[in-house]
């Protein structure tokens, strides 16, 4: 698919959601990794005694960042052989422009993305798309996370 079929057709989609990933269950190990690798190793991350007396959420919680760090993956962007459009050779993460963490996600929590076509135009030789990426998390009426992702995809 070319660039401009690929503009037309985001084009049609925007205010309409066009991804729901699966579930994914947050575990303990993964927060971890996260904390190791971003150096947060705040207690009400990594601490499950201490956050089961002393926390709010009586478990440990995933970092807000963890969870929007996710993106990526929750919206299939990661997969090679399932590419997002095609043609496109290349997705570059380029910002956000608005982000919030409305709810906190407890260990053993399953979350999933929902992707809504906010906007798409054509920048030099690629598509801008930005999408409105709410995180559900199972059984909770407000999301861990809404942000309104940009993309560049190169084709």
């Amino acid at each position: 698919m070319a660039l401009a079929e690929t503009l037309a057709e985001l084009s049609s989609r925007t205010g309409t959601e066009v991804h729901v990933s699966d579930w994914l269950t947050i575990t303990q190990e993964m927060i971890d990794d996260f904390a190791r690798a971003t150096r947060d190793q705040q207690w009400i991350h990594v601490n499950p005694q201490r956050a089961a007396a002393q926390s709010p959420y009586r478990s440990t919680i995933a970092h807000g960042y963890f969870t929007l760090s996710l993106y990526p993956y929750l919206r299939g962007l990661v997969d090679e052989s399932k590419p997002l459009f095609p043609g496109v050779k290349n997705i570059i993460n380029y910002g956000i422009n608005k982000l919030r963490f409305p709810n906190a996600v407890p260990v053993g929590s399953r979350i999933r993305a929902r992707c809504k076509v906010l906007a798409v135009a054509e920048v030099k030789n690629s598509l801008e798309l930005t999408e409105e990426y709410t995180v559900e998390i199972a059984g909770q009426s407000r999301p861990a996370c809404v942000a309104e992702c940009i993309m560049r995809l190169y084709f």
